[in-house]
């Protein structure tokens, strides 16, 4: 396989991770809404969702998956569009969407702070390397 065809390939796993995420957000928010008849009104805003709805895991990590994995997925696009897409970015590609997927699981399940820490970082660590990487070995082209 081409170090493209990774990328974009990682790049499309992240984003079935997130429909996961969304449709694991919806499923738990439609049953805890029906369990404890709220009206779909009464949570219209996100103030009114924090303060009715007990757990926000899912929507939580779904808007997680919308601020760091922004990055990663300019990244992918620059570096395709450039026509500049390294074995090692390839790699480091999937080793963040592995580090996200870890962390979704993380928060939708068990929610340990900690360990969601750590794969957080992991992914943040990774991800500013390849970027550094891709603009280091772009200039010196």
């Amino acid at each position: 396989m081409t170090p493209e065809a990774s990328i974009v390939l990682a790049a499309a796993a992240l984003v079935f991770s997130t429909f996961a995420v969304a449709a694991r957000m919806y499923i738990m928010r439609v049953r805890e809404m029906k369990d404890r008849r709220i009206h779909p009104q009464a949570v219209a805003l996100s103030a009114d969702r924090s303060a009715r709805l007990t757990d926000t895991r899912a929507s939580d990590n779904y808007n997680h998956l919308f601020e760091l994995p922004v990055l990663f997925y300019a990244l992918c696009a620059i570096a395709l569009a450039l026509d500049h897409v390294p074995a090692w970015l390839a790699l480091g590609a999937w080793l963040f969407v592995a580090s996200r997927v870890v962390h979704s699981v993380i928060q939708c399940t068990s929610n340990r702070v900690m360990h969601r820490l750590v794969a957080f970082a992991f992914g943040l660590v990774v991800l500013f390397g390849v970027w550094i990487g891709f603009v280091w070995t772009w200039l010196a082209r």
